[in-house]
């Protein structure tokens, strides 16, 4: 089954891109828990995370770390929080979370509602500083 991060792959559905390389991906989530809320996935559809092999799981770890240092140098925060949840999309993601709390990594909370406007800025900050 093709997943909405596939799609996005593909291009069928638009999104807010701050990272890409040959086999990785970065952009914002669309209902963040807190601004500047980033999803790293990989091109190659894998549903659970511990199914990649070491080598591609390491490379996806790396990528969302450089992802991370521009986040945090384009969002003020203290840290970059990362969880891996892997229940809403069947297809391995990791969130980049801007910290200032650790509440702000809980995803049981309201989403923050953003306009275009504002997802196209954060993505152009994170992306600047990559």
């Amino acid at each position: 089954m093709t997943t909405i991060f596939s799609k996005i792959i593909k291009g069928e559905i638009p999104c807010y891109q701050v990272a890409e390389d040959e086999r990785h991906l970065a952009f914002l989530d669309v209902r963040p828990v807190k601004r500047g809320h980033c999803l790293v996935i990989p091109k190659n559809e894998v549903d659970y995370i511990f199914d990649l092999d070491d080598q591609a799981l390491a490379d996806l770890h790396v990528f969302a770390g450089k992802v991370a240092r521009a986040q945090r140098q384009a969002i003020p925060c203290m840290r970059i929080g990362v969880a891996v949840v892997g229940l809403e999309v069947p297809h391995v993601h990791i969130h980049l979370i801007p910290l200032d709390s650790i509440a702000d990594l809980s995803f049981s909370g309201p989403r923050l509602d953003l306009d275009a406007a504002e997802f196209e800025s954060i993505a152009a900050a994170i992306r600047a500083r990559i």
